[in-house]
């Protein structure tokens, strides 16, 4: 009679729970809803929020904001979202240090994957290999030969370690089999008076970054990082089909995610939402303007992309021997 009683108890639990969320998911949204941007402002993933921010107040009805809470290599913000109520009112728009931040921080506050649920996979921005024009190599087969002979000379500049621009070269020499020195300086921009002046060889460089120097002719560009071409400087092949490294892609990527338990009704309809202002001709002539590749598809396939990410970067940081901070 007891374990009667006590099913019965569960089951009307249950019963209460389930309309509740259902009728709290039909109604979504019934107040503003905030996309947390684990950066400072104007970067490509604060681009994107302001664009979805604007069209998604439309669309849903309610006043999307966005928030900026940079701190900590994006882990302060994204953090925020994780422990924020699982109710589709507060979102992160994460970059692809989401996937790498599990390797090189020992107590990182979150887990990548099991405290979110990926919402919508937005965008891409491919990374261009740009050399001074001192490194005697117009392509990156004669980039990888002048590396191996002249091992002193090679020198990689980045926005920082762990970030994408290190780890896009440490998976290049992974797969080259090639060493070079790495100057890691702070933030992308900071490192090209000395790439430009050729006190350093190289960098792996988000393509709207750096592409002015390239058409200026100050930088050789080889190559870009991503699977396919650039739609901005498609005359530059991708790394795997100018060396033969099949396989080679780094970028710096991105989407928004939800807390984890999120219910999936309110995750399907903000999909729907942003792939919709994604396909907007406004908004895909400002972003891709900017160099940022659109993306889209299904909550799943996010998720898959993310795991993928995270597999691939975690065994690169393990080959690099990269400490955790």
């Amino acid at each position: 009679m007891m374990v009667l009683r006590v099913f019965k108890v569960v089951m009307l639990t249950i019963g209460f729970i389930l309309p509740s969320m259902s009728s709290q998911a039909q109604g979504y949204p019934t107040r503003s809803i905030k996309i947390v941007v684990p950066a400072t402002p104007g970067g490509a993933i604060d681009q994107i929020a302001r664009s979805l921010a604007d069209k998604l107040t439309v669309s849903l009805g309610q006043s999307v904001i966005v928030e900026n809470k940079p701190g900590a290599s994006n882990n302060l913000g994204t953090d925020f979202v994780a422990k924020s109520a699982p109710d589709g009112y507060t979102l992160v728009i994460v970059a692809s240090s989401h996937a790498t931040n599990k390797f090189l921080f020992k107590a990182l506050p979150y887990d990548p994957v099991k405290d979110f649920a990926p919402v919508a996979y937005t965008h891409v921005v491919p990374l261009l290999l740009a050399v001074h024009p001192s490194v005697p190599a117009k392509n990156v087969t004669e980039l990888v030969a002048w590396i191996k002979a002249n091992p002193n000379q090679a020198s990689f500049a980045s926005s920082g370690p762990g970030s994408s621009l290190h780890m896009a070269a440490e998976l290049f020499m992974s797969m080259s089999k090639t060493k070079m020195q790495h100057i890691p300086y702070k933030g992308s921009s900071a490192a090209h008076p000395d790439l430009l002046a050729g006190r350093t060889s190289m960098i792996f460089d988000p393509l709207p970054a750096i592409r002015a120097h390239v058409k200026s002719g100050a930088l050789r560009g080889l190559a870009v990082t991503t699977s396919t071409r650039s739609t901005v400087m498609p005359e530059l092949p991708t790394v795997a089909e100018s060396s033969g490294f099949a396989g080679y892609d780094a970028s710096t990527w991105g989407g928004i995610l939800a807390p984890a338990g999120t219910p999936k009704e309110i995750v399907a309809k903000l999909n729907v939402a942003i792939n919709d202002a994604l396909k907007l001709p406004d908004v895909r002539t400002r972003l891709s303007g900017s160099g940022i590749e659109i993306q889209s598809g299904t909550p799943e396939q996010f998720g898959k992309v993310i795991q993928s990410e995270v597999d691939k970067w975690g065994r690169i940081v393990k080959e690099a021997g990269i400490q955790p901070e």
